[in-house]
């Protein structure tokens, strides 16, 4: 018996990275995996991935900050399964600004997408995690909820302000025995932190931070979401899991 056995699983920002990694696994430990990305060519390749390994998957193409592509996207489950046992929130940005000359534009976009997203598509699927009689809720965020860089000041926020709504959430949706828990990884090596890990002096700056010697891969933070969405732990809610090999420990 593997550990997602016909659960039925949605996951956002699935075209790369955590997403893609997370789509994988999951579709490999026996879920049918709803995908979702706004980068319609990125996505086909996980749908691809997941089918040369045998695994299900349907890709729909969504725009996580469009109300419209939400409501069709949480259709198109209803309309095939019939439920929700896992939803992941992964979808994220981030852009180098500080307080000082960030627009309110640029705020305003990382707030929608990492934050406003998660929490429009965690209400408005309520009632399909609730036909499953015992579902989940994973949303991503980061180290940088509690460590904070510069230029990545709204990038913090967001971060932070989702773990803390992870658990207000974990609070209220108890009463339908929808669990909510949020993961914090650490440094990774992804399309969105590839700019960064290109200068070797960044690199070695924060490999040296890090007590186990190396970036986190996205299989690390796969293994970790597997772990929070299957019923092995049908007790934890509300709580948030670093995935940063130890670079945090004070």
């Amino acid at each position: 018996m593997t550990r997602l056995e016909n659960k039925i699983a949605l996951i956002t920002g699935a075209g790369g990275g955590f997403g893609r990694a997370m789509a994988e696994e999951f579709a490999r430990q026996g879920a049918h995996v709803f995908i979702c990305d706004r980068d319609e060519p990125s996505l086909g390749e996980t749908a691809d991935a997941i089918a040369k390994k045998g695994g299900a998957a349907t890709p729909l193409r969504a725009d996580v900050c469009d109300k419209g592509d939400v409501a069709s996207l949480l259709s198109a489950v209803e309309k095939e399964s019939g439920r929700l046992d896992v939803l992941v929130n992964n979808a994220g940005i981030t852009q180098r600004e500080d307080f000082r000359h960030i627009t309110d534009e640029q705020w305003q976009e990382i707030l929608d997408v990492n934050l406003t997203a998660a929490m429009r598509l965690s209400r408005d699927a309520l009632g399909l995690l609730k036909v499953s009689g015992k579902s989940s809720i994973l949303n991503i965020s980061s180290i940088m909820e509690r460590v904070h860089v510069r230029q990545l000041s709204a990038y913090s926020t967001s971060k932070a302000a989702l773990a803390g709504m992870s658990r207000a959430m974990a609070v209220e949706y108890a009463a339908f025995n929808v669990r909510v828990n949020y993961l914090c990884p650490g440094y990774a090596e992804t399309a969105m932190t590839n700019r960064i890990l290109r200068n070797s002096a960044v690199r070695k700056g924060l490999i040296d931070r890090t007590p186990l010697g190396r970036f986190a891969s996205p299989r690390d933070i796969a293994m970790a979401a597997l772990f929070l969405a299957s019923d092995e732990a049908a007790f934890i809610t509300g709580e948030g899991l670093s995935v940063d090999g130890a670079s945090m420990v004070e």
